[in-house]
């Protein structure tokens, strides 16, 4: 595979994160969890302004060679292109990730004969050639109508003009005349986007980049809705594909035209959320038809710019500052405040020269393949460094973008975040979103409470547990593991699949909620309540108990018995 048209759905298969709980000294069953679901996915930030013009910044995902490289989109108009930075997304997603917290308290006393336990019963733990020369070049059928370069990209937007029988085989012949590596898309779907007017954006790397100075897309449109033309993407697409969408604007926003979902709490393993969530999602999505979306949080949008740009209001500062005499400190600290950020080892390539002392031991391209592995030049050898362009070349590419980013969150009254996942057969609906006023915000976080039932003739390893999830549903539960998995018949992913307008609550299609409940009473009354003596000298336990543990305690009180009558 080696295009992509709306993500570049490329790589690997999408899995959450396995992000390993953070270690405590009292052990996995005991601690609290407070872990964060991390999702991979393709990644979307729209935002509309209250004028009502849409702005997409887009991540691109792609391996392959540089020169296979090449990134489609259908679109209306000429919008304004940019870029922006993954950072800004590695940020934006650890900040909304939704969070599942188990807080633990116990009831009664467990019995605990080797002091094994460590840690508070109770309280939450601690988280953790240039299509610019194209456009004279324009065959037949094909309208230039704009073309530059951004960032590591050429681009160019090419309309097809007359009423051709395939429309797409018309534009695509163009582009691969023009050295865009198109040879693996398909025109049957792009071409339906082309006969309804619309234009065709195209990308390559610009030459001397390599596939690593891939970043994320930002494009300007006109006024009008975010929408993905998501169909396309099916020739490249992985089976249960994620997509992952911020949307900015007036009030929260809505799957227009797609379901809205409400997972059912009691499938997610409270115990291990990272490692069973996004199977949930799936399950969720598949029982939708591959055509719902999860909300994951809902928010006021201002704070989420700070999150974006929380160190960059210093560059300011440094460009200020006189460099003159010491230009190898204006790199070293530019290095060393951005260095995971897009763009920098692009502009240091353009400007600075590979230290004299490395001549003959290290390429170019493992140089700076390694930045920061190797030495700066001397101050001799930048000599010939115009501070003042290296700066504006610095600002443009790498500030510019990151606060261009951040500033479509300070001016959006609210921010949606969005998770669904689907596979290429589902892929016949471009999603479409709006915004509904009479929402409320929602939470990101997740707090559930598990309740260990001890005695003293069990461990709390051994007791019975019950959690009470944040909807008031009960899952009783004993031992190490999750009563529920995905998959069970009984169990559905879904609690309610609704349809949600601009107004009101929403419509539900599919209400599980009383199915759920029935298989939850059901469950529960297999997990019996904590061991206690009973009968007349505590000679019995309940059959619910741990019958070996409450035998050696028996025993033990008959030794004291007896030891005592002979003593008196």
């Amino acid at each position: 595979m080696r295009g992509v048209f709306f993500f570049s759905s490329l790589v690997a298969a999408l899995v959450v994160a396995a992000y390993p709980a953070p270690a405590h000294a009292c052990g996995g069953f005991f601690c609290d969890n407070s872990q964060p679901v991390n999702q991979a996915a393709e990644r979307i930030i729209f935002s509309q302004s209250p004028t009502g013009e849409v702005t997409a910044v887009i991540q691109i995902q792609y391996q392959g060679p540089s020169e296979r490289f090449a990134w489609l989109l259908p679109v209306t108009g000429s919008p304004e292109i940019g870029v922006s930075s993954d950072a800004a997304f590695s940020r934006l997603q650890s900040a909304t990730n939704p969070q599942y917290m188990l807080r633990t308290t116990v009831e009664g006393t467990c019995h605990d004969p080797f002091d094994s336990f460590r840690g508070s019963p109770s309280g939450a733990s601690d988280a953790g050639a240039s299509p610019d020369s194209a456009a004279s070049d324009a065959g037949a059928g094909i309208s230039v109508v704009d073309a530059g370069n951004v960032g590591p990209y050429d681009y160019v937007i090419i309309s097809v003009e007359g009423e051709p029988e395939n429309p797409a085989d018309v534009a695509l012949e163009w582009l691969a005349d023009n050295e865009f590596d198109v040879s693996d898309f398909g025109g049957e779907i792009l071409g339906e986007y082309l006969e309804r007017g619309m234009n065709l954006l195209a990308f390559r790397l610009s030459k001397g980049n390599s596939a690593g100075s891939i970043r994320p897309v930002r494009i300007s449109f006109g006024q009008g809705a975010p929408s993905i033309p998501i169909r396309p993407t099916a020739v490249a697409a992985n089976d249960d594909m994620g997509v992952m969408v911020w949307v900015l604007g007036r009030a929260r926003a809505i799957p227009a035209n797609y379901r809205h979902l409400e997972l059912n709490e009691a499938l997610i393993n409270w115990l291990s959320p990272t490692a069973t969530y996004n199977s949930v999602v799936i399950q969720a999505a598949n029982e939708a038809g591959g055509q719902g979306f999860v909300t994951e949080m809902a928010a006021d949008a201002a704070p989420f710019a700070d999150v974006i740009w929380s160190d960059f209001g210093n560059f300011d500062g440094i460009a200020d500052a006189d460099w003159t005499d010491n230009k190898r400190g204006l790199l070293f600290e530019l290095q060393r405040s951005y260095a995971s950020i897009d763009g920098v080892l692009d502009v240091f390539r353009r400007h600075v020269p590979l230290p004299a002392e490395l001549e003959g031991t290290v390429s170019e391209d493992d140089y700076w393949a390694c930045f920061g592995c190797w030495g700066l030049p001397s101050e001799a050898e930048l000599a010939e460094l115009d501070v003042e362009v290296f700066l504006t070349d610095f600002r443009d590419e790498v500030i510019d973008p990151m606060e261009d980013t951040a500033d479509l969150f300070r001016n959006a009254a609210k921010m949606t975040r969005l998770y669904t996942t689907m596979s290429a057969h589902e892929m016949t609906v471009d999603p479409l979103f709006d915004f509904n006023a009479d929402l409320e915000d929602y939470s990101n976080v997740h707090n559930a409470e598990r309740i260990i039932e001890c005695s003293e003739l069990v461990t709390r390893g051994e007791a019975p547990w019950r959690v009470v999830l944040p909807n008031g549903d009960v899952v009783r539960g004993e031992g190490f593991s999750w009563p529920f998995t995905v998959g069970d018949d009984d169990m559905p992913a879904n609690r309610r699949i609704l349809r949600v307008g601009t107004e009101g609550n929403g419509s539900v299609l599919t209400d599980n909620g009383p199915s759920i409940a029935d298989t939850l009473a059901a469950h529960n009354a297999t997990i019996p309540g904590p061991p206690v003596f009973v009968g007349g000298g505590g000679s019995e336990c309940n059959a619910g108990g741990s019958t070996g543990l409450g035998f050696v305690a028996l025993v033990g009180l008959a030794l004291v018995f007896v030891r005592r009558r002979r003593s008196a």
